[in-house]
């Protein structure tokens, strides 16, 4: 078993540690922690210290505390003495060990972590703050916050998910009514600052690192509504008849059971109704939407700007033809557009969809039209063995009957 003590420390040049800390590190070996944390804690540690750097690739870091662990002294349970900053457990260095080394032995001593010096330096309370980390991690939870209407928001950077990286994206998408709080180099008392920004200021600034941020509601909530107007959404050429009308683009939501997926993917999304709405009532959903029509592109983008759904996943061309490595793998399916090569479509999307995923698909009933796509629909699940459920049926006014389909492997 391996063994760590893994310890929090701010910024600050002359780190303040308990009597029990101190005689840790007097009395240890090997010591590990990031090249910032070495030229803090240097100072303290004994003079025939070693010292694993933590830099990614990780992969290396963990080959090192094994090699260590494979020394008669690590045998007898002699600890890598981890620094970390702040408090190791809050999205930090100990939940990594936990994961990579269920089996390892982890002791923690935490000190405050940045997003509660910054609310102590603000006086502000901090429980009702919804949390989000940038800080190597992509936008989705951020997205899902505003999406959410969260009124205060504490946010970990990084040096590409800046204050001003994220007041941009911000204002871009519409979320307007928030004052920003920015805490830079926090716990280094010469150098640390806190600053108090609109987001159009913090959009202008450079900050320095390491620092970290508050976003608190200063005016009305975005409206979030539930069923978005046919008329507010940029068309395709205009063209009307080219949206999925609102009541049906709820059902087909409902029917895609979407509170309980996780990978919605909108396969020939035109305007971008369906995935906008998605993302805009669950906004948990990771939504990736194909189009073949290069002229929409900018059609989603406009649309999804004005409604205020950042993050949907945007991929131009020919959907038979696209390289799907790397995509998460779906749970839920609405195929818009087909072509007249439904099956084709249908057959590839089983290539990647999970086990209990669900395919959903709109068929127009018109008189004009020699073969109704309900039949290309039935032929393609017969032909995959694909099990249906019943049809939902829909008219609007004077439009065509609509069934919404619904199977499953």
């Amino acid at each position: 078993m391996q063994h760590f003590i893994v310890i929090g420390i701010t910024d600050h040049p002359e780190p303040y540690f308990t009597p029990e800390v101190l005689q840790i590190i007097s009395s240890g070996r090997v010591f590990s922690g990031g090249r910032r944390h070495h030229a803090i804690v240097g100072p303290l540690l004994p003079s025939a210290a070693r010292w694993i750097d933590i830099a990614v690739p990780l992969d290396a870091v963990f080959e090192a505390y094994a090699a260590h662990a494979a020394t008669q002294e690590g045998r007898q349970g002699e600890p890598v003495i981890v620094f970390a900053s702040g408090d190791p457990l809050f999205f930090g260095f100990a939940n990594t060990i936990r994961r990579r080394l269920p089996e390892a032995h982890v002791v923690v001593y935490p000190t405050f972590n940045s997003l509660q010096m910054l609310a102590h330096r603000l006086l502000m309370p901090y429980h009702d703050m919804r949390i989000v980390s940038l800080t190597g991690r992509p936008w989705p939870e951020f997205d899902r916050a505003l999406i959410e209407g969260a009124p205060k928001i504490g946010v970990l950077t990084d040096r590409d998910h800046t204050p001003a990286a994220i007041a941009r994206r911000m204002l871009d998408y519409g979320y307007t009514s928030y004052n920003m709080f920015v805490g830079e180099q926090l716990g280094n008392a010469a150098q640390e600052r806190v600053t108090t920004l609109t987001l159009g200021e913090a959009a202008r600034r450079h900050f320095a690192m390491p620092n970290c941020l508050m976003l608190v509601q200063a005016g009305a909530l975005r409206p979030r509504p539930f069923g978005i107007p046919d008329s507010q959404f940029a068309l395709l050429d205009g063209r009307e008849k080219m949206i999925t009308k609102m009541p049906i683009r709820l059902l087909t939501l409902q029917v895609l059971q979407l509170p309980r997926r996780h990978v919605f993917w909108d396969i020939g999304f035109c305007t971008g109704s369906v995935s906008i709405e998605a993302r805009l009532q669950f906004p948990h959903l990771q939504v990736c939407s194909f189009e073949v029509r290069p002229e929409c592109e900018a059609i989603i983008r406009e649309n999804a700007r004005h409604f205020g759904a950042p993050g949907i996943d945007v991929h131009i061309g020919d959907f038979l033809l696209a390289d799907l490595t790397g995509l998460p793998h779906p749970d839920a399916v609405f195929i818009g557009g087909h072509g007249g090569r439904l099956k084709e479509i249908m057959e590839k999307v089983l290539t990647v969809l999970s086990a209990d995923g669900v395919i959903v698909f709109n068929s127009v009933t018109s008189p004009k039209v020699a073969v109704h796509s309900r039949l290309l629909w039935d032929d393609a699940c017969q032909a995959l063995g694909l099990r249906q459920d019943p049809a939902e049926d829909i008219q609007l006014d004077n439009y065509n009957p609509i069934e919404i389909l619904r199977c499953k492997r």
